[in-house]
């Protein structure tokens, strides 16, 4: 194998990874009913299969992406793998809520390892040569919402014909062959001497964990209830904590002062904003087809395909060219800003609704909205940091996508419960519920698109700029 394919197989490895940990995000959607019914999961502590996973993710990027930095891409790449295979056999074989919660966790933690070591391996691979790298990122970013919304009709086909823990069996052979195929396509880089922020780690996952909870289960217990405040309490001390233990270490999980680079903050927010209104989007869109549509699991996951092809489409053949054409300002406030309209158009649906009238247009507008949106806002963030933190800079835009995706699903599951979501059998209480959240989704990427036209600098970084940096870091 030559080196050129070498390198275009190793990224095709690498953009499995970023398909796989997002999709496992996705995949369970379609199978929720029935996991709730055999696993006896509640109305309001369902979207935990989706927290329980989404919440270690996020909490332990920056802990992963260290991890890289000091023991080697490859390795970490290699242990994440692992590690996600294990949860993945775990939550198949679950036969009790708390064991599905557990191993949905440890998938979590092994995608925390996958996610940033990935795109340090793209970077080493493609980082010092401007063109190829546009095009490989443009790949990757691609891979990600192409793996959220794949998932769901993936999830509709292995539930409808095979059974609900298929879902997360899938992963196993995958796992092993990322396992097999690492060694031999990936480079080896480099470990360094430094030390392990554990006690931020904990603090942040613990924080986020808390502020989670206490928002999903605010609506049973209410929003004024001692619990509510006391788990809020605690999740702001728990996140006060980190950000203490950050400023007084000398080798952190996260320096704060990367935050000074001009842009990094702003292109965070942007992605933060983007997974807060676009997981809602689709954890919503399924159950809206599946319990008020009718719909079983496999239609309703092959209604959501059209919306796979347009991200894959779009990401990979429009978006670099309006990025070097417009620049990624224009992009990313656009972008959202179509996927607040196609938001609101969701939030029209009706008790007798009908695919190609209330869910087809809109679902495409959103997609279209995330797709611009993406990758100018990804790219932004890594390039604005110094070429030698680019890994804290992956890890922290990693972060802030799926914290935006748990606290975004966390509150809209309040919003949707709070307007009827919760009695099942009701459809017209369903559909005001999911339209609710629909509804409370497009404000949030509105109000995302007013940000980033405020704070993101018009001359912001191009893709380009990420090769430079990244070949001074590598050189």
């Amino acid at each position: 194998m030559s080196h050129g394919s070498k390198r275009w197989w190793a990224l095709g490895l690498i953009a499995l990874a970023q398909f796989m940990v997002i999709m496992d995000t996705s995949i369970i959607g379609v199978a929720l009913p029935r996991m709730q019914a055999d696993l006896g999961f509640s109305p309001e502590n369902l979207s935990w299969v989706f927290n329980a996973y989404v919440v270690a993710f996020g909490g332990l990027l920056l802990l992963g992406g260290r991890l890289s930095d000091l023991f080697g891409a490859r390795r970490v790449f290699t242990a994440g793998w692992v590690i996600l295979l294990v949860g993945s056999a775990a939550a198949g074989l679950a036969d009790s809520v708390a064991v599905e919660l557990v191993a949905r966790a440890t998938q979590g933690a092994g995608a925390a390892l996958i996610a940033p070591s990935a795109l340090t391996l793209l970077m080493m691979l493609f980082g010092a040569e401007p063109r190829e790298l546009t095009k490989a990122l443009a790949l990757y970013g691609a891979a990600a919402p192409a793996g959220g919304t794949a998932g769901v009709f993936l999830g509709g086909v292995i539930t409808e014909y095979v059974s609900w823990p298929w879902v997360f069996y899938i992963n196993i052979p995958i796992a092993l062959l990322a396992v097999l195929a690492t060694p031999v396509l990936m480079p080896a880089g480099g470990a360094r001497r430094g030390s392990l922020d554990v006690a931020g780690a904990l603090t942040v996952t613990a924080g986020l964990g808390a502020a989670v909870y206490a928002i999903v289960r605010a609506p049973e217990v209410g929003w004024d209830s001692a619990q509510t405040w006391v788990v809020l309490a605690g999740a702001v001390v728990a996140l006060a904590a980190f950000l203490g233990i950050q400023a007084a270490r000398r080798e952190p999980l996260m320096r704060l002062s990367i935050f000074r680079a001009p842009n990094l903050a702003a292109a965070n927010v942007a992605q933060l904003l983007l997974g807060a209104a676009w997981i809602p989007m689709w954890f919503y869109l399924n159950l809206y087809l599946q319990q008020v549509l009718g719909y079983s699991a496999f239609p309703s996951g092959a209604a959501l395909l059209p919306m796979t092809i347009l991200i894959m489409v779009a990401m990979i053949g429009l978006a670099p060219r309006a990025i070097n054409r417009f620049g990624p300002k224009p992009l990313v406030v656009t972008g959202l800003a179509v996927l607040a309209a196609g938001l609101g158009w969701l939030a029209l649906i009706r008790p007798d609704g009908t695919f190609l009238a209330d869910v087809l247009p809109a679902s495409l507008v959103a997609a279209l909205g995330m797709s611009l949106a993406f990758i100018p806002s990804l790219g932004t963030a890594i390039s604005s940091a110094r070429p030698e933190e680019g890994g804290l800079a992956s890890g922290i835009v990693n972060t802030s996508y799926q914290v935006g995706s748990a606290l975004g699903l966390a509150a809209m599951t309040a919003v949707a419960a709070s307007h009827g979501a919760d009695r099942l059998g009701d459809l017209t209480a369903l559909t005001d519920g999911y339209s609710a959240a629909f509804l409370g989704a497009g404000v949030i990427a509105a109000v995302g698109a007013g940000i980033v036209a405020i704070t993101l600098r018009t001359a912001a970084p191009r893709l380009e700029n990420i090769a430079d940096a990244e070949a001074a870091r590598v050189h």
